[in-house]
């Protein structure tokens, strides 16, 4: 990294944050990060690092692109932490039941695959057996 002037290059971000250059590039695509040109090189300023971190953990935490863009933009507007951090405690808080709902979905449907392997394993013992016989 350089220390100088706290500007990452692309391969320093892909280390860094585990990412692909492809990942970096969507990114920026959707205005999401804003690194700076200089021809085809981008440097990744600390600002680009921070939302980077934020982006990756709301994915993560499976928001979309969208409520991250929003929760983003928020910077940029007066009461910038007490609106932000209102407007990512109402997401999370959404986002924290939407989890909690599919994982009670989740248990129930692998109980029931469980259930349907235990079967057949009953089952393909029961036919092989016979075919045995």
């Amino acid at each position: 990294m350089n220390t100088t002037e706290s500007l990452m290059s692309i391969r320093e971000m892909c280390d860094a944050f585990d990412v692909t250059p492809r990942t970096l590039r969507f990114y920026e695509g959707k205005e999401l990060l804003a690194p700076i040109r200089e021809g085809q090189k981008r440097l990744f300023t600390r600002r680009d690092r921070a939302r980077l971190k934020l982006i990756l953990r709301g994915k993560r935490f499976g928001f979309s692109l969208e409520e991250i863009r929003q929760l983003l933009d928020l910077y940029y507007e007066n009461d910038q932490q007490e609106k932000q951090l209102s407007r990512t405690y109402d997401v999370a808080r959404d986002r924290l039941e939407d989890l909690r709902r599919r994982r009670v979905e989740l248990d129930e449907a692998i109980e029931e695959l469980e259930e349907q392997l235990d079967w057949g394993a009953k089952r393909l013992a029961e036919l092989r057996r016979i075919a045995a016989a």
